[in-house]
């Protein structure tokens, strides 16, 4: 059988098995291969047939693993938000910023202000981070325009990194992410400019993959989050929900309703949310950098997580205001030692579920014939290396679709 390019001497955690340890799918003699960018075999290499390969690259015992996947950024935007961080090493809440302008608004005065090309610009030295700890998938939202062609002008951005790099950007619409000034007075007015204005403009010129809104006291509430959601089913385009973060509106319940990708944050959860999210098969995807950034106490619910068997997806939340965090590796880190997940926990967290956390689970995640060849090589003894260590990058190559 020809391929195009074949990774030898290699170990692989293929993230396809099932149960503690065995779901890194780890197989230790194996090797790659790939036909025209996709994976053509993944395995051990006494099952493997033979191949005639273009390019052999001898990985001389590293590891292989999926491609990681950031599921949940905010990587384009205008400016930061360093003075706020100060104001909180004062004292001051993220509620307290955000009721005085600060937050949100903040950003979206600065974004509106910047053209496409200078929200490119600015995301690419972050996207470059992620790239080089083996990013292959990254999802970025919009959310700091808060009318109409500014989110275009985001959404746009974003598509335009997927060009200037060699990565998969996943897009969201995030309009219903704060209430703009000029709709100080009139929230519900501020939910139809969203639902009946943007959303159709934003389908209309193909530019998300994905609906998301922000279900909070600050935010907004169930009854006009599920506006957005019925707004996103009528254009075809699923929906994802920033949930439970400050306070439980029992967003994660409402969106299982609506069959979410996922429900992101989570920190108040309760049982009743969990289990809608069970059934649903909606992905929890925690964030821990936010977490860490804002000082939160109150920890996810994790052990009713895993209990339901709800996927646990972790990401970056990579934001100017509350988690301006660029790095999966040490996502990895902090949810083993904030959340208390596993080694396994993390790894799943960053490849296949944070796959399924974006709806991509038949493309990218898991080694598998089939799907895209999107690699990490790591230079590490064992997978535990990668949520083990702090301040260090251990990846040798990164692949993206055979390349």
């Amino acid at each position: 059988m020809r391929c195009d390019r074949l990774w030898s001497d290699a170990r692989l955690a293929t993230m396809t098995g099932v149960g503690t340890a065995g779901g890194l799918g780890i197989v230790d003699r194996g090797m790659v291969a790939a036909v025209d960018g996709r994976i053509a075999y993944a395995g051990p290499v006494a099952d493997a047939p033979a191949f005639e390969a273009d390019e052999t690259i001898a990985c001389d015992g590293r590891w292989i693993t999926p491609g990681l996947i950031d599921c949940h950024t905010h990587l384009v935007h205008g400016g930061d938000r360093a003075h706020e961080f100060e104001l909180r090493l004062a004292g001051a809440s993220y509620e307290e910023i955000a009721r005085t302008g600060g937050g949100i608004v903040s950003t979206m005065r600065t974004t509106r202000a910047a053209s496409e090309d200078d929200l490119v610009a600015s995301a690419l030295p972050r996207l470059d981070a992620l790239i080089a700890e083996g990013a292959t998938t990254v999802e970025v939202k919009s959310g700091y325009g808060l009318e109409r062609e500014a989110e275009l002008k985001m959404l746009r951005a974003a598509r335009r990194l997927g060009k200037e790099r060699p990565v998969r950007i996943a897009t969201t619409f995030l309009g219903a992410h704060a209430l703009p000034p000029e709709y100080a007075d009139d929230q519900d007015g501020y939910v139809a400019a969203v639902c009946d204005d943007m959303l159709p403009a934003v389908a209309t010129e193909g530019l998300a993959d994905a609906v998301d809104a922000f279900c909070e006291g600050i935010g907004f509430t169930p009854t006009q989050t599920a506006r957005v959601f019925e707004a996103a089913a009528a254009q075809h385009l699923p929906v994802k929900l920033h949930a439970e973060q400050l306070s439980n509106l029992h967003g994660a319940a409402l969106a299982a309703q609506h069959k979410a990708l996922s429900a992101d944050h989570l920190e108040y959860l309760d049982e009743v949310g969990v289990n809608a999210m069970a059934k649903a098969g909606t992905v929890a995807t925690l964030l821990p950098g936010a977490y860490y950034f804002v000082r939160e106490t109150k920890l996810p619910p994790i052990d009713l997580l895993r209990a339901a068997g709800v996927p646990i997806a972790l990401a970056t939340d990579c934001n100017p205001g509350t988690s301006p965090l660029t790095s999966l590796l040490l996502v990895l880190n902090m949810g083993a030692t904030l959340f208390r997940l596993t080694v396994e926990e993390c790894l799943l967290g960053v490849t296949r579920n944070a796959a399924r956390a974006l709806g991509l689970q038949h493309d990218v995640g898991t080694l598998e014939a089939g799907k895209s060849c999107d690699l990490a090589i790591w230079d590490i003894e064992r997978p535990a290396e990668l949520v083990y260590r702090m301040g260090l990058n251990p990846l040798h190559a990164r692949i993206w679709r055979g390349m």
